[in-house]
């Protein structure tokens, strides 16, 4: 059914499809309206869930990590500073192996005070073992927030499922929003491999001596090794039911490219109409959408962008004393490849600015008359 939906509903819509039993929360701008939505459910009787109401985010993750510890379905949204607040409960749900997922709606940190859309907060938290996947529209949202519940519980790791603030999560979209019995087809009750129980009492947590703790980080990267793998095998069977599949990258126009433009979020689908006027005009450019940024898709990042003969990456994020965070991964993820193109950074879009076309268009030709980067990061459309 094809519903007028915006970016944080169809967030809700996904996790009472996925039939989520326990659910905690603390709102937060710009993601409030997800889990608003998902209290109404609870309330008026749309899901037979459990709405856990917390005094911080930190407690948020913390009631999410008891209940998949149990054995249930489990979801919570957060953004920015919320998100930052958690950062000690991310490492527990995934060393402790939680399918949890979360919605996170990438807002910009203070100071100043600013609400608006910037990559930084879910970037910040690479490190922690979380899976991250990258939203361009509504549709994507849903739909991969759907994917998540599966593949958290495929690889016993958690994901979070990132979207922009107010470009994707305020905007009303067209979204087909699947049928509950094609969902419960897709997506079974869920079956845990690690659930605290009264019949079989165990200890979970546990002080973990020199002995052991290696071992333990090992298995975390063994599972993210699988997760590219599990990701493609879903969509094989998501099309199949529900008409559309995605990838951890997406190549538009990459093959004959002399320019491939990296970026990911809504920007992108900007970028797909730049890339289509300057097409028309007889300019060789690509883009590459980057979904999946945890595990980075290093092979795939070196089989699409290997032989090009630059590459431009535009980051709506920064890391200080470096440059954007998705520019340092592409540069790492090709180093050791041979005759690697050069990769120029770009820095647009922090706190909510436009990334519009003509910032793109300025991008490519920036990149395409350059011989080298003469910097790690320029940054454009600043206010001088």
């Amino acid at each position: 059914m094809r519903e007028v939906l915006e970016g944080s509903h169809a967030v809700s819509e996904a996790v009472r499809l996925a039939k989520v039993q326990v659910m905690s929360a603390y709102p937060i701008t710009p993601q409030t309206h997800i889990v608003e939505a998902l209290s109404e459910f609870c309330e008026d009787g749309t899901m037979d869930a459990r709405f856990i109401c917390v005094e911080s985010e930190h407690s948020a993750m913390a009631a999410v990590v008891g209940a998949s510890t149990c054995g249930v379905r489990t979801f919570t949204a957060t953004s920015s500073h919320g998100l930052a607040l958690m950062h000690e409960m991310l490492h527990w749900a995934s060393a402790a192996r939680l399918p949890i997922v979360m919605a996170e709606v990438n807002r910009a940190l203070g100071p100043g005070w600013n609400i608006w859309m910037d990559q930084t907060d879910s970037l910040a938290q690479r490190d922690t073992g979380w899976i991250q996947l990258y939203c361009e529209n509504g549709q994507d949202v849903l739909d991969t927030t759907l994917q998540a519940f599966r593949l958290a519980e495929m690889v016993n790791l958690p994901v979070m499922v990132v979207l922009d603030a107010f470009f994707l999560s305020h905007t009303y979209e067209d979204i087909d929003v699947p049928d509950q019995k094609a969902v419960d087809r897709f997506l079974p009750p869920l079956s845990p491999r690690i659930q605290l129980s009264t019949q079989n009492p165990c200890a979970i947590g546990q002080m973990s001596p020199p002995a052991f703790y290696t071992e333990n980080r090992h298995s975390i990267q063994a599972a993210m090794e699988q997760v590219q793998g599990r990701f493609e095998n879903i969509q094989e069977e998501f099309e199949p039911v529900f008409g559309r599949k995605y990838a951890p990258l997406e190549a538009i126009e990459c093959e004959d490219a002399d320019v491939i433009m990296v970026m990911a979020g809504t920007a992108a689908s900007t970028c797909r109409e730049v890339i289509s006027d300057l097409r028309s005009q007889g300019e060789k450019v690509g883009l590459l959408k980057l979904k999946m940024f945890r595990p980075f898709p290093t092979m795939l990042i070196r089989k699409i962008l290997g032989d090009t003969q630059k590459v431009a990456v535009v980051d709506r994020n920064f890391s200080f004393g470096v440059s954007g965070i998705f520019a340092q991964e592409i540069k790492a993820a090709l180093c050791n490849h041979d005759n690697h193109p050069p990769v120029f950074g770009y820095i647009a879009g922090l706190g909510g600015r436009d990334v519009t076309p003509d910032i793109l268009k300025q991008v490519y030709h920036m990149t395409k008359t350059a011989s080298f980067p003469k910097e790690d990061g320029v940054w454009i459309d600043l206010n001088n």
